[in-house]
């Protein structure tokens, strides 16, 4: 099986300097990369350089939007098994290994998704669900990270390409759920998550980067708020029953009362936030 791995990328070189190397210590070596490089730059083109001789890669631009690119990239895969890799996570060196494997052994699976963690191991994502199995409409939500899906190539022809008015830098108010939407498209496909099947992310912060996180004292709610948005969007074009979207509204109410009992006032805004998101992308208000 040959993988096509799908990498946008936007901002970053360091971070994507270190996947590369993640990706060249793959004990399983029959892949391609696909750079979809939205940069105004070449900051880029010296690490591509030095990794063309150690395996394919496809350098392509393309204009600003996470789902914009990813759909650039599906035009030009050539392999079997198809995954979206964030340019800031790092892939275990035997994770494509166990892929293949995984989708030798269980021909009824046609996608597999993992857990996301930190350096230390620990969970980095959205509390990602600890028990494996297949995927429904309704656990997805705990068991589909972008950059930890993998997918047979018939799949992906199938579900077709990214809703480009969902993601980061759509230019819409809906700023996330974009992977979501597409595992949901394909859910009838057969989807199966395991999270033994772990992604690195995030990189360890710079040094700059960590000064200028510890210098800011006034928080910005703007991407929690897009994430929220992203999410209710999503639920409302899946025609989710109505008892799981007013779940999903209930969970941060709740954790703003936990977090009053607790007098942790930031917690309280962020989930005000995240509340209004979810209960203003569902009715669809912008």
């Amino acid at each position: 099986m040959k993988f096509s791995l799908i990498l946008a990328t936007l901002n970053r070189s360091a971070e994507v300097d270190n996947f590369l190397h993640t990706l060249n210590a793959q004990t399983y070596r029959n892949f391609e990369l696909v750079i979809i490089d939205q940069n105004s730059d070449d900051r880029l083109v010296e690490f591509i350089k030095s990794y063309q001789t150690h395996f394919p890669i496809l350098h392509l631009r393309s204009e600003k939007g996470l789902s914009r690119a990813r759909n650039v990239g599906l035009q030009h895969i050539s392999g079997d098994i198809v995954a979206f890799p964030d340019d800031d996570c790092a892939y275990p060196p035997d994770i494509l290994e166990h892929v293949v494997q995984f989708f030798t052994n269980n021909p009824r699976w046609n996608g597999l998704t993992g857990c996301s963690v930190d350096q230390q191991g620990k969970d980095s994502g959205r509390h990602h669900s600890s028990q494996a199995g297949e995927i429904n409409r309704f656990n997805v939500w705990r068991r589909g990270i972008s950059y930890t899906i993998f997918l047979r190539r018939s799949v992906v022809m199938e579900v077709g390409i990214f809703d480009e008015t969902l993601g980061v830098g759509a230019n819409t108010p809906w700023g996330s759920a974009e992977e979501t939407d597409y595992l949901l498209r394909a859910i009838n496909a057969g989807l199966y998550y395991e999270p033994m099947l772990t992604v690195i992310h995030p990189i360890k912060l710079t040094q700059l980067e960590s000064t200028q996180l510890s210098t800011n004292k006034n928080k910005n709610y703007s991407k929690t708020y897009a994430y929220a948005m992203g999410r209710g969007r999503v639920l409302r074009k899946h025609n989710t029953p109505l008892w799981f979207v007013i779940y999903n509204w209930s969970r941060p109410l709740i954790g703003i009362v936990l977090s009053l009992l607790q007098g942790r006032l930031d917690s309280v805004k962020s989930y005000w936030v995240t509340f209004i998101g979810r209960l203003q992308g569902w009715f669809g208000w912008a």
